[in-house]
């Protein structure tokens, strides 16, 4: 089993619920990069998801557009995003690190370079979001040729036909999209939520992550009751925006051991 199966096996057996940070890698400096993945684990994460700074994040509100931002000023690359998860598993081999971007980035350097350099560096998961499932079979099965899950976004809107496009070549984890919009718009619909994890999981027997919405321990909490994963991204890339560059990764550690502290009472 890949890393990302093994964790929620494990927390199936605990009849726990997974939690998965996503910080914008580069963001609020590189040179903290890894500090904050580690600061993630020592909070209670269970999987990372990172970000890929890209010119063009279209599925990203304004928090996470400015950390790109900031990111691509400091001139972070695909190629140093992969090395910070290779100096990332140095000291940490169990915890999966997902990438989560776009194809631009990825293309420029080339499918199997990718492929390739990202299984070299430890990478467990990738979401393209402007990867459909209907264009990208060949993509999908070069990522677990190389022992990376693919995964990918469902929504409110998705239909039957597309979640069962999906299910197919999806592994890992599947990421349901709780809202219409960008990440950090909008409010949680819980009942909406909860009526269509059911529905998702009739066509894909996969651990279903809820994200995009999640800003607090009480919203966590209340998501957790009915999926298997909380996703919480555009809080903790506004926390890393607002704290001070020496308090960064104390008060991401602090705020995810709040949420995983919520998860588990």
């Amino acid at each position: 089993m890949s890393r990302i199966q093994t964790t929620f096996a494990a927390l199936a057996a605990q009849q726990k619920k997974g939690l998965i940070p996503f910080i914008t890698a580069g963001d609020p400096e590189p040179g903290l990069t890894v500090a904050l993945m580690h600061a993630l684990v020592a909070g209670g994460a269970d999987v990372i998801e990172l970000g890929v700074p890209f010119s063009d994040p279209m599925a990203d509100g304004p928090v996470i557009q400015r950390a790109s931002e900031r990111a691509l000023a400091h001139g972070v690359t695909l190629a140093k995003v992969l090395a910070w998860v290779t100096e990332f598993r140095r000291t940490d081999t169990t915890t999966p690190v997902v990438l989560m971007g776009y194809a631009n980035p990825i293309e420029r350097m080339g499918e199997e370079a990718f492929a390739r350099a990202a299984h070299e560096a430890g990478v467990d998961g990738v979401l393209v979001v402007d990867y459909p499932p209907e264009e990208c079979g060949d993509f999908a099965a070069l990522m677990r040729a190389n022992g990376i899950d693919p995964i990918f976004l469902l929504a409110p809107t998705s239909t039957d036909d597309r979640i069962e496009a999906v299910a197919r070549i999806a592994s890992g984890y599947l990421y349901y999209v709780s809202l219409k919009g960008v990440t950090g718009s909008g409010a949680l619909d819980l009942d909406s939520v909860a009526a269509r994890i059911p529905l998702i999981k009739q066509h894909a027997k996969l651990p279903v992550g809820v994200g995009f919405g999640i800003r607090d321990a009480q919203t966590a909490r209340a998501i957790s009751s009915v999926a298997d994963a909380v996703v919480i991204g555009s809080r903790l890339v506004q926390l890393l925006e607002d704290a001070p560059r020496e308090q960064a990764v104390e008060s991401l550690r602090a705020f995810i051991a709040e949420i995983r502290q919520a998860l588990d009472a």
